[in-house]
């Protein structure tokens, strides 16, 4: 299979995330494995639908999500797509290819008094750690950038003054985010004790680990998941729970659809569609406890 020059392709042409390049390497390498394994194939002009098809069986049977398999074919659309645009192929042995279906599922999000609590009571320390863990944390919820965004955020990205942040999205897109004076003066004092902790350290990434390092996604992750787990029984606590409770808050508090796709970096409205749908049902709930008709 010609998989490094399609990963020099997503990386160096399509300019995809290293967190969504390591996820096409995982499910590549794994249908990599199962063609070798079980059809004794190799090569790229020898992969037929029927393979796929008995891919996603075998994966069905190993109890993956479904969602999690359309996932996986997605990487496998990428990449033949991209052999038959290279004029490898002549046809996408995807295109007789049919995803399982997925149910619909809202995302996860942590109630409002929830993160109050965590922000205003919580006791996170006024060290170094303490005080770059919550920062972080705030700028997860009160911007509802991704962890990527966050762990790539220099100094010049923030403008203190204009109350801004600037982020580099999906696709290399750059949006600026509002943030809020509160916010801001956080952020200032997490730069006054990473500069008192660091003094000689000149890394121009906001955030560092506690030896100086640029941040890498499991930190991020096992900060968030931490943190959460003192607020919240979802077995959901990763960076992208917060990312939902922002655009499902800002929905709730009646934000227009339109700027909370922009202040996502959404390409498409319909991404953004699916928070009001958890306001919908919060609705539901406020109707069916307080409308003396609901429960007839």
């Amino acid at each position: 299979m010609r998989l490094p020059i399609f990963y020099a392709y997503i990386r160096f042409e399509k300019r995809f995330s290293e967190h969504t390049i390591t996820a096409y390497e995982s499910d590549l390498a794994q249908f990599q494995n199962f063609l070798q394994t079980t059809y004794e194939v190799s090569k790229d002009e020898e992969v037929l639908h029927t393979h796929i098809r008995a891919w996603i069986v075998e994966l069905l049977d190993q109890k993956i999500s479904t969602r999690s398999i359309n996932r996986k074919l997605s990487t496998l659309k990428s990449y033949f797509q991209f052999l038959v645009k290279r004029a490898v192929l002549e046809q996408n042995p995807m295109q007789k290819v049919i995803a399982p279906k997925v149910g619909k599922r809202l995302p996860v999000v942590v109630p409002q008094d929830k993160l109050e609590f965590l922000f205003e009571k919580v006791e996170f320390g006024t060290d170094f750690k303490g005080v770059r863990d919550k920062t972080m944390l705030e700028l997860l919820y009160q911007t509802g950038i991704r962890r990527s965004e966050l762990m790539n955020l220099t100094y010049q990205d923030i403008d203190l003054e204009q109350l801004t942040i600037k982020v580099l999205g999906k696709g290399n897109k750059e949006r600026l985010v509002p943030i809020s004076h509160k916010l801001s003066r956080t952020i200032q004092a997490y730069m006054t004790v990473r500069s008192a902790h660091f003094p000689t350290e000149l890394f121009n990434v906001l955030f560092l680990t506690e030896k100086g390092k640029k941040l890498y996604p499991k930190k991020v992750y096992s900060i968030v998941n931490h943190y959460l787990s003192l607020i919240t029984t979802e077995e959901q606590r990763s960076p992208h729970v917060l990312r939902h409770s922002f655009a499902t808050h800002l929905s709730n508090n009646g934000a227009d659809l339109n700027a909370i796709k922009e202040l996502l970096g959404h390409s498409s409205l319909a991404a953004t569609q699916v928070y009001t749908h958890n306001s919908i049902e919060r609705l539901k709930q406020v109707y069916q406890q307080a409308h003396p008709k609901a429960k007839e």
